[in-house]
């Protein structure tokens, strides 16, 4: 009956069927996201897939926070769905948080018919155009025929270096035509390699320096350079640093670890920089504050990554190796002979200041809680493997800086776009992908009452996670910036609910700390007991200003 309603051609499909069948060839395993109206030929094709689950979730926003952290756990496309209208322009703030943070994820959104609609203007926008500066590709579906090239071309530029995210608008009358096209197969294609003058250019200069530093950034958690580089430090010596989105390419207890630049400057880390002569960046990303600031008659600066490097006033590298980072790094630590006069102790005191300065801090146990003990209590509550997905406030300072992280992509932090509200999606995600390892969301009160509904899907999931709230009941970040600026304290306060409760109300565990010796003992409990767990934890931020703003500055300086 089928081909005869097709004219007798047996080889058309519905083009929402061939849509779910090639997101099947590229692999994708989820979709999250809140359909509407207009998805529900698209949505209708996805139950009938064995291979792509659907996570519904209670806001856009959630969905693409959690297709973006899939896409930064695998390096494979995070795929979600929304409708058109409202539900698109809820993306946009998960689409630039993916540009921004080198997350390859793919936004799918629904529109009304575009060859004839009886609706006026009624929801539409043109999201296409919206999409266009928060992208790396963006195509409204104007023939089924071409789905299946769209599709590959959208993955291939979400996964290419620097990854980020795409978009596609599949309106109703599209999705409901029948064609003959079939999925295109994902290619086989690998990074190129550095070239070998520019390793030796690189490893002469190396060679010739009094210091040499390694600073790990962004690009170098991406591509997986962890093996290469702790073999590179094992051969040379020599020490490295890393930005926050850094951390965890090498396991931060290695005796060579310089610290994390979380501080803009003025920290021991930046004074270990400023003591060097020639600085390997690996894998600099400018949508990160940068760690060091070059100057004319300065160090020399080599920069290695697959991209060349985006000149600005306060970065202009001398020499450039474009490549596979971790090819690159191999190459040259095949390539360097050790030079027997380097010399690294006054770099790696400013470590050991930074450590003795951190040790009492970490053990005042007062009550609300110190930032610094926080950081600590955590840090042994949880395994190496663990994973601490942090939403955005003055807190991510206090962790980037001091908890000791063990293994790549294990404390997930957002130092691109800095946005709220994605601590709870990241970590649903991570507990998701990893259902054998301890997960814990950390989020400001600020932050986790902008998407704290998906507390609601992380239940519905069945999912193990903490979420822990430091609860200060005000926008904390910027009342420490207010602070530092010398204006008084105003505008920034609010009341919170009642957390534990709030946590019971969706099916979750909640838990309020009444002391630091309770701390621990909740972290541990939460750790080893199933289920959604939620910590209200208050803190004390009164001597923020005091301790990242002036003692760390002057500390350092006096060295």
């Amino acid at each position: 009956m089928g081909c005869m309603a097709e004219g007798g051609d047996c080889h058309m499909k519905k083009a929402s069927d061939l849509f779910i069948e090639c997101l099947e060839e590229e692999g994708v395993e989820y979709i999250f996201g809140v359909p509407g109206e207009e998805n529900l030929d698209f949505l209708d094709s996805l139950s009938r897939s064995a291979k792509i689950k659907l996570i519904l979730t209670r806001h856009e926003q959630g969905a693409g926070f959690m297709a973006a952290t899939y896409g930064r756990h695998t390096g494979k496309t995070g795929v979600c769905l929304a409708t058109l209208g409202p539900g698109a322009t809820n993306f946009v703030t998960a689409a630039a948080y993916a540009q921004l943070g080198g997350m390859p994820m793919m936004m799918i959104t629904g529109q009304k018919p575009i060859k004839k609609s009886k609706q006026g203007r009624f929801q539409i926008l043109d999201v296409v155009a919206m999409m266009g500066p928060i992208t790396k590709y963006t195509h409204q579906m104007a023939s089924s025929d071409n789905i299946p090239s769209r599709v590959r071309e959208a993955f291939r530029l979400a996964e290419e270096e620097k990854p980020g995210a795409v978009h596609i608008e599949l309106p109703e009358d599209i999705a409901d035509e029948h064609t003959d096209s079939t999925p295109l197969a994902r290619s086989h294609s690998r990074r190129p390699t550095a070239d070998v003058k520019s390793i030796r250019e690189a490893v002469k200069a190396l060679e010739e320096a009094r210091s040499p530093v390694l600073v790990i950034g962004a690009g170098a958690n991406r591509t997986m350079t962890s093996r290469m580089l702790l073999q590179f430090i094992e051969k040379t010596g020599i020490p490295f640093l890393t930005t926050q989105l850094g951390k965890g390419v090498i396991d931060e207890r290695h005796p060579k670890f310089l610290g994390c630049a979380a501080l803009s400057a003025g920290d021991f880390v930046h004074r270990a920089v400023e003591a060097s002569d020639c600085i390997v960046n690996l894998g600099h990303d400018v949508i990160e504050k940068p760690p060091f600031f070059m100057q004319r008659g300065g160090p020399t600066v080599i920069h290695v990554s697959t991209k060349t490097a985006e000149v600005d006033p306060v970065y202009f590298p001398h020499i450039e190796v474009i490549g596979d980072i971790a090819n690159a790094i191999w190459q040259m630590k095949e390539d360097i002979v050790p030079n027997g006069g380097w010399k690294f102790d006054h770099m790696l005191k400013f470590r050991q200041a930074e450590v003795d300065h951190t040790r009492p801090l970490a053990e005042d146990a007062r009550f609300p809680i110190f930032p610094p003990h926080l950081v600590q209590s955590i840090r042994d509550a949880m395994p190496d493997d663990g994973i601490i997905c942090l939403d955005n406030g003055v807190y991510k300072i206090w962790f980037a800086r001091g908890y000791t992280a063990c293994r790549p992509n294990t404390v997930l932090l957002d130092n691109a776009l800095a946005t709220m509200g994605a601590g709870l999606p990241s970590a649903m995600m991570s507990a998701m992908l990893y259902p054998d390892r301890k997960v814990m969301a950390i989020c400001g009160d600020g932050g986790f009452m902008m998407n704290s509904q998906e507390m609601e899907t992380a239940v519905r999931l069945g999912l193990n996670l903490t979420v822990l709230i430091l609860n200060d009941s005000s926008y904390g970040m910027i009342r420490w910036k207010q602070a530092n600026m010398g204006f008084k304290d105003w505008g920034l306060t609010y009341g919170n609910p009642d957390f534990v409760k709030y946590a019971e109300s969706y099916g979750a565990k909640g838990h309020r700390v009444e002391s630091a010796a309770h701390l621990k003992e909740l972290l541990a409990h939460t750790r080893d007991t199933p289920g959604v767990h939620l910590i209200d934890c208050p803190v004390d931020y009164s001597e923020n200003d005091q301790i990242l703003n002036i003692d760390i500055k002057k500390l350092s300086k006096e060295l």
